[in-house]
């Protein structure tokens, strides 16, 4: 019986283990962006039906993995050089727009969401605001 119980024992804590070095394998991976001050998971099919689920740095990576259907994220910073950002997934800017509180660079890029604006395949959204800057893949949906 002692002996059962130990290779119970053993094998629980081998278990265990494993699932840990894993999650910690995985979890920085299932984000599309790193050091985000909060992060926005966007569920649904499209920018009409999505829904929006926050929640800050530190729990995004468990967060997501708790998400079905997620469409989309994205990340807020209060600063981030945009040459270095692009140049960490493989980023080109393919159009801009310059609004009157902010400036918006639609990229292509090494990320797992797109959708066509304008006839093109965009995946990477890029908002500059004085505040801070927003990045999503594929667009920000919703109000930013």
């Amino acid at each position: 019986m002692r002996k059962l119980r130990s290779a119970l024992i053993a094998a629980f804590t081998f278990a265990a283990a494993v699932t840990v070095i894993l999650l910690i394998a995985v979890l920085p991976n299932r984000l599309a962006f790193d050091g985000g001050e909060s992060y926005s998971f966007f569920i649904g099919d499209t920018s009409k039906d999505c829904r929006v689920v926050t929640c800050g740095g530190g729990e995004a990576a468990i967060k997501r993995l708790t998400l079905n259907g997620v469409c989309g994220e994205s990340a807020t910073f209060k600063s981030l050089d945009l040459e270095q950002f692009l140049a960490g997934v493989n980023g080109e800017v393919l159009f801009k727009e310059e609004l009157s509180d902010s400036v918006n660079y639609y990229c292509k890029a090494d990320l797992p969401y797109s959708v066509t604006l304008y006839g093109r395949q965009v995946n990477l959204h890029v908002c500059v605001k004085n505040e801070g800057v927003t990045v999503a893949s594929p667009i920000i949906f919703g109000g930013y």
